[in-house]
């Protein structure tokens, strides 16, 4: 198969599709893989790294379009992809298209075939291509809601831990996935007080194993209101496998927290867990609603291209493998990621 893999163009995203290593496979497995030039060069790849393991470096996004049969990229084509998708590709990448409405008319009517990372969903139920994404975004959103509390960042001007004679910090976690149990890790360990949100009881057995200062309580709105109100960090991980995400947080629990506070929601890709959330880019990644800081890049990982990009292709590259190698709608896991085939929309989340 012809596999393309072009520049990523959403506002400093840095990330590649495939890095050398997983080019290298596909190469020996038979297949060409077409790179547009200077893909990789944020995430620490240069073209002659690529060519090294024969991969075919083409001028531009058309020239690797025009020569593909699947795509391979990391977020969901905007007008500068879609103008060279064809009804003959496979694009494989991200999606989250029930947030995005317009995307999926446009996919139709391209009547490509999609795959999305995020609702590849293996034998366990588990989402193998969005983890680790949300190992990253997790963290992330944590060491950046740590810093936009500092006071010149229009924050409520506290250290998260604490010290000596002053306060800890108390951070509330919507969602014990692999976001929110990321993001627990990171505020446990500056000493802050945590609370993690979740009806699922085994995830919040796992809560309280980050530590003694990490409390995990089941989703009472009564509860969550009251918590959220007290926080100085909360962070929005909410995920419904291929479904828009619920407001769990509603714009009257935000008017009740303190001026300075910080919400971060990486729920923002399926439309954001928090009433108040709306997308943000990383040119621009905060805004300031009910005088609380709101952080909602939709592209979290994006900021950390080497690491994303090392983690993303290490857990794509064999689906890409299967993808390329034919018959692979005979994979349960791939059929599960199919968002629209031939240009009709079949996941049944999109449908809801």
């Amino acid at each position: 198969m012809r596999i393309g893999v072009p520049r990523e163009i959403k506002p400093l995203e840095g990330r590649v599709g495939l890095i050398p290593a997983a080019c290298a496979e596909l190469v020996r497995a038979g297949h060409e893989v077409f790179i547009q030039t200077s893909a990789g060069v944020k995430s620490g790849y240069a073209d002659e790294a690529f060519a090294a393991v024969g991969v075919e470096i083409l001028p531009d996004a058309a020239a690797v379009y025009g020569k593909a049969e699947m795509i391979v990229k990391v977020k969901e084509p905007i007008e500068g992809d879609l103008v060279h998708l064809r009804k003959d590709h496979l694009l494989f990448c991200y999606l989250h298209l029930a947030a995005l409405p317009e995307l999926t008319e446009r996919l139709c009517q391209i009547g490509c075939t999609a795959v999305a990372f995020e609702t590849v969903e293996d034998e366990r139920g588990r989402l193998p291509l969005l983890a680790p994404m949300s190992d990253i975004a997790g963290r992330l959103s944590m060491q950046v809601a740590t810093h936009l509390l500092h006071q010149p960042q229009g924050g409520k001007g506290i250290l998260l831990g604490g010290v000596p004679a002053a306060k800890r910090g108390k951070v509330v976690v919507l969602g014990g996935g692999v976001a929110g149990s990321n993001s627990a890790i990171i505020a446990a360990g500056l000493g802050a007080e945590v609370t993690i949100f979740d009806m699922d009881r085994d995830k919040l057995v796992a809560a309280r194993a980050i530590g003694p200062n990490v409390t995990g309580l089941y989703p009472h709105t009564h509860d969550v209101g009251e918590a959220v109100a007290q926080a100085d960090i909360v962070i929005g991980s909410v995920l419904v496998t291929g479904e828009r995400a619920p407001h769990v947080i509603s714009a009257d629990m935000v008017r009740a927290m303190q001026p300075g506070s910080v919400i971060a929601d990486i729920s923002v890709d399926q439309g954001g867990c928090v009433e108040t959330t709306r997308p943000t880019t990383w040119e621009d990644p905060t805004y300031i609603e009910h005088g609380v800081v709101h952080f909602t890049v939709t592209n979290m990982p994006g900021a950390v291209p080497r690491t994303s990009s090392q983690a993303l292709s290490a857990a794509i590259a064999p689906y890409a493998m299967r993808l390329a190698a034919g018959n692979w709608r005979e994979v349960p896991s791939l059929v599960k990621g199919i968002n629209v085939d031939g240009g009709k929309v079949v996941h049944p989340a999109l449908f809801k």
